[in-house]
C-alpha cells in the first residue's frame, strides 16, 4: 500500500497526502481526517527509509559499547537495556558499535558513515580519543560516564568516588580498621577507566580521613579472578576485615574465596560495593550496596541526545547521581580475625 493508493480512495492529490502526513503545508481538518480514515482502514505505515531520507535523518542512534571479548557486566547490560528502550519510546532504532582495539573501525563506520543522528559513548576514560572524534564530527553525542574535562560534553553518570567513600565510612563505623579497595581490571584503569580512578581518589581520601588501613588492588571481572583477587588479599594481609569493590562481575569469586578461607560473612567479614540492584539482591547473601539505577541514567541519556539532535546548539548538561547505600546481609560490627 502506497501514498498514491491513499490519495485514489481518499478522493485527494498525492501531494495533499504527503502534506498530511509531514505536516509540511495546512491541510483543511475533514480533509485529515479523511486521509486518517483511509490510512486506519488500509494499516498504511510511512516507509522509514523513505522518511528517513526526506528528513535528513537516520531515526537510529548509534550505542557504543565494550568489545564482545569483555563479557558486560549486569550494570552494562542494564545500560545498554534501558538505552535501547527509551529510543523504542521515541520510535527510534540503536545501532550497537563495540570499541576498543581492533573494534575502532566499527565505530570509525558508524561516525564517519552517517548511519546514526547522533551517539551515546559508554566506558569513557579520562582521556578519551573518541570524545575528541565525535567533538570535531559535530555529530551529536552524550557520554555514559565523563572524561577528565567534564565541561566538554553532556554526560550521565556516577558518583563513584563519593559512593565509595560512603562505603569506606559505612565500614570505618561499624568498627573496621583494615579495608581493601577490589578496583576493575589493571587494563581498564590503566587505560583512565574514569570510574577506576575515581573510587580510587573516593577510597584513598577516606581511608585518611578516618585513619584507617587501606589497600586498593585490581581485579579482571570474571568470578575466577574474584577468587584469585581475594585469596591474595588474606595472603598478604591477614588484618585485613572488609572490601569494597566496584567490580561486580568478580563479586561471586570474592564470596566463594572467603567461604573457601572459612570466613562467614558478614560476621567475619563484610563487603559492601557499588553494582546493580538486580545483581546485589540476587547474590547470596544479599550485597550492601549503592544500587546504581541504569534504567533512569540509560533513559536520560537518551532524552539528553535527542535534545542535542533537535538542537545542536543546545548548552551541555550535566546527570550525576549518588544513591544511598542499601543496608543488606554483608556488612557487620567489625570482629578480629
Amino acid at each position: 500500500m502506497n501514498i498514491e493508493e491513499i490519495a485514489r480512495r481518499s478522493g485527494v492529490s498525492r501531494s495533499t497526502v504527503s502534506y498530511a502526513l509531514s505536516g509540511k503545508r495546512r491541510v483543511s481538518e475533514v480533509t485529515r481526517r479523511r486521509i486518517q480514515a483511509v490510512i486506519d482502514e488500509l494499516g498504511y505505515r510511512p516507509n522509514a527509509t523513505a522518511r528517513a531520507l526526506k528528513e535528513g535523518r537516520t531515526r537510529t542512534l548509534g550505542l557504543v559499547i565494550p568489545p564482545a571479548s569483555q563479557r558486560l557486566t549486569d550494570m552494562q547490560l542494564g545500560f545498554v537495556a534501558s538505552v535501547v528502550d527509551a529510543a523504542a519510546r521515541a520510535d527510534l532504532d540503536v545501532l550497537l558499535s563495540p570499541s576498543g582495539g581492533e573494534h575502532d573501525r566499527s565505530f570509525e563506520r558508524m561516525v564517519g558513515g552517517k548511519r546514526v543522528d547522533g551517539v551515546i559513548l559508554m566506558e569513557i576514560r579520562l582521556e578519551d580519543d573518541r570524545v575528541a572524534h565525535l567533538r570535531h564530527t559535530r555529530l551529536p553525542f552524550v557520554g555514559i560516564g565523563r572524561t577528565s574535562r567534564p565541561d566538554e560534553m553532556s554526560w550521565v553518570d556516577v558518583d563513584y568516588e563519593m559512593l565509595i567513600s560512603r562505603c569506606v565510612t559505612h565500614l570505618a563505623d561499624l568498627g573496621h580498621r583494615n579495608v581493601a579497595l577490589v578496583n576493575r581490571s589493571a587494563e581498564l584503569v590503566a587505560a583512565g577507566y574514569g570510574p577506576g580512578h575515581r573510587a580510587l581518589a573516593g577510597f584513598t581520601r577516606t581511608v585518611a580521613e578516618r585513619e584507617l588501613y587501606g589497600v586498593q588492588t585490581c581485579c579482571a571481572d570474571d568470578a575466577q579472578s574474584g577468587v584469585t583477587c581475594v585469596e591474595r588479599l588474606l595472603r598478604e594481609h591477614p588484618d585485613l576485615t572488609a572490601i569494597a569493590t566496584i567490580n561486580e562481575a568478580a563479586l561471586p569469586g570474592m564470596y566463594r574465596a572467603l567461604d573457601q578461607a572459612g570466613l562467614s560473612v558478614p560476621r567475619d567479614f563484610s563487603l559492601i560495593g557499588v553494582a546493580a540492584r538486580h545483581w546485589a539482591e540476587n547474590l547470596h547473601p544479599p550485597l550492601t550496596a549503592a544500587d546504581v539505577p541504569a534504567d533512569e541514567l540509560g533513559a536520560r541519556a537518551v532524552d539528553l541526545l535527542l535534545q542535542h539532535i533537535a538542537d545542536p546548539d543546545t548548552p551541555h548538561r550535566h546527570h550525576l547521581v549518588s544513591p544511598p547505600i542499601s543496608l543488606r546481609g554483608t556488612t557487620a560490627v567489625a570482629r578480629p580475625r
